[in-house]
């Protein structure tokens, strides 16, 4: 893969066979992000589970101290008075089968997030499948399946990010802006990454965490010395 000038010469500035400390790589990932917008942190953690077996998945929710610096679109489905009260929570968007409908003859995604109430999930599977794969379908263990629906949105609006693993066994999250300085994204990767070692599988075997970066949107990765 072909990078450009900016990435070439701030990657320079970063010995690949280092481990460097949470708080010099934060501080290298804001130096490298040079993009002319306020480029996103993401944190990437390689676990030592099988991503294959059902008892060693690892996912879970946090709402990050600083927020993510993005307020999410959010989609509320239901009916009634649920519907109501998320319209009242500041839910971007609310309804039932008409936004179903629309989801599948417009292909509509115009949303970070989807909520609904446990009563709409007979409908709600019916679009699974163009769902699942773009990490939208609600479910109860990430708490976007509730009759809460009030507290979701205000979490989900807060800053809530969603962690899971891939096929690869990694985890991709973002921790915050560029913009958000030192201090605030460290806060947010120790929240994260404690979440993360807390939600280790009891199936699990050997190591847990293999290894952890972090990068910029545009910029390259920082390895980051990890000790479990």
């Amino acid at each position: 893969m072909k990078h450009g000038k900016k990435y070439v010469e701030s990657a320079k500035n970063i010995d690949r066979t280092k481990l460097y400390e949470a708080d010099e790589a934060i501080a290298i990932a804001v130096e490298t992000a040079k993009a002319k917008f306020d480029e996103t942190i993401e944190l990437h953690v390689r676990l030592g589970v099988d991503p294959k077996q059902a008892d060693q998945q690892v996912r879970g929710v946090i709402v990050l101290p600083n927020g993510t610096g993005k307020t999410a679109r959010v989609l509320v489905l239901a009916k009634g008075p649920k519907a109501d009260e998320a319209k009242e929570a500041g839910a971007d968007f609310v309804g039932a089968e008409d936004m179903i409908q629309k989801i599948q003859t417009e292909n509509w995604f115009d949303y970070e997030a989807i909520i609904t109430t446990p009563d709409m999930m007979g409908l709600v599977g019916r679009i699974g499948k163009v769902l699942g794969p773009k990490g939208l379908m609600p479910n109860p263990k990430s708490g976007t399946v509730t009759m809460d629906v009030a507290k979701a949105i205000k979490d989900i609006k807060a800053g809530k990010v969603e962690y899971r693993l891939d096929k690869a066994a990694i985890i991709h999250c973002p921790i915050g802006k560029k913009s958000f300085g030192a201090e605030k994204l460290k806060e947010n990767y120790d929240a994260l990454l404690d979440a993360i070692i807390k939600a280790n599988p009891a199936a699990a075997k050997g190591q847990y965490i293999k290894s952890v970066s972090l990068a910029s949107t545009m910029g390259p990765g920082v390895k980051i010395n990890v000790r479990n």
